[in-house]
């Protein structure tokens, strides 16, 4: 049985006021980081959903062997990428589990992912959520059997109220380290940025 890895990368980018996917990052773009870094992962594929300004997004960045998935929905909100995202997924009936990842979440730390990937295999949870010191955060690990009910989500919702009235379904792993980051203001693009 395999894993995958899901990054939602869809959204206008509303608060930042320009195509957050194509911000230039460290030599390669900002999607194009958080692909790369997922890419080194203990995962057998990785995916991205894609949806505001495909074709520009998909001409700017370097996906390399990652897949893209196409959005068409992409106006409704998260819900719809999580949606066509974990369809694409289903199609292998070899993918037991998958991460969903954030798109503009360059920080994610690498032993968070073994330690999450290590946890999902001895748990008979569907979700495997990582707990920052008070908060939870992402990569979240949603097993299989988990998926429908995500499928089934509307709006600009991920799955965080769904689990939150379900605590049964989930095991958190904590971490000491605070949570990572999403770049979603400049000033958030003048923290993170990386500096030559």
């Amino acid at each position: 049985m395999s894993t995958a890895a899901l990054i939602l990368a869809a959204g206008p980018s509303s608060r930042l006021g320009r195509p957050k996917q194509m911000l230039p990052w460290g030599g390669l773009t900002l999607l194009g980081v958080v692909v790369a870094q997922t890419r080194t992962w203990p995962v057998d594929s990785v995916w991205v959903v894609l949806g505001s300004r495909f074709e520009e997004v998909l001409d700017a960045v370097d996906f390399c062997d990652a897949g893209v998935i196409e959005n068409p929905e992409w106006e409704q909100g998260m819900a719809s990428s999580l949606r066509v995202g974990l369809d694409v997924l289903s199609r292998d009936p070899s993918t037991e589990a998958a991460f969903i990842v954030m798109g503009d979440q360059p920080g994610i730390d690498p032993a968070v992912v073994v330690a999450l990937l290590e946890h999902h295999r001895s748990s008979a949870a569907m979700a495997i959520v990582p707990k920052y010191r008070y908060v939870r955060g992402h990569p979240v690990l949603v097993a299989r059997p988990l998926w429908s009910r995500l499928m089934s989500l509307e709006g600009d919702q991920g799955g965080r109220n769904l689990l939150a009235a379900h605590p049964d379904w989930v095991d958190e792993v904590r971490f000491e380290q605070l949570p990572p980051r999403d770049v979603d203001t400049a000033d958030d693009v003048a923290d993170l940025q990386p500096h030559s």
